[in-house]
This record gives structure tokens, C-alpha cells and sequence, in this order.
């Protein structure tokens, strides 16, 4: 079951993956990225972006911590100030 996080990817990849698009963009202030911590914490790897959506329920995310999606070869850090997963460049 999907919870409540946000999950945000590039506008520019994973066009062959089946990933829900509301079509938004979201700029680097919106989405508090001046925010990540430098050194982020590592947590297990995770099958799709849905699964990154209901952590809260069983292992709440916590600031700067990072997962794989596997299905979109991709990682996501964790915001706080937005509740949300932000892919980004490792």
C-alpha cells in the first residue's frame, strides 16, 4: 500500500519505466536540495517507488537517508522539509 511520501524523479529519465507523472516540475528551492546533508545514510535498497512511498508505516525515513529503487536503477534521498524522496546524481 502506498503511504503518504512524496517521490520525485527527473523529468528526463526512466521513459521506458512505468512511473506515475503528474506532468509537475519542481525547481531546486521547491524541493529543499541546499538542505541534503553532505554525508548521507545508506539504508537498504528498495524494489519500486512505491515501496520508498510507505516506509513511514514500518522504518520512518529520517533527513539525508538514501535507497536505491532497483527497478528504475536509481537513488533517492530523503527531505524532511518537504516529506518527500528526491532522485539525484551519485
Amino acid at each position: 500500500m502506498a503511504g503518504t511520501a512524496a517521490v520525485f524523479v527527473f523529468a528526463d529519465q526512466h521513459a521506458n519505466t512505468p512511473v506515475e507523472r503528474q506532468g509537475m516540475m519542481w525547481d531546486d528551492a521547491e524541493l529543499h536540495l541546499s538542505s541534503i546533508p553532505e554525508r548521507l545514510n545508506s539504508k537498504d535498497a528498495m524494489a519500486t517507488n512505491l515501496a520508498l512511498e510507505g516506509l513511514e508505516s514500518y522504518d520512518p525515513p529520517s533527513h539525508g537517508d538514501l535507497r536505491e529503487v532497483t527497478s528504475l536503477k536509481a537513488q533517492f534521498v530523503y527531505v524532511e522539509p518537504i516529506k518527500g524522496w528526491v532522485e539525484i546524481n551519485t
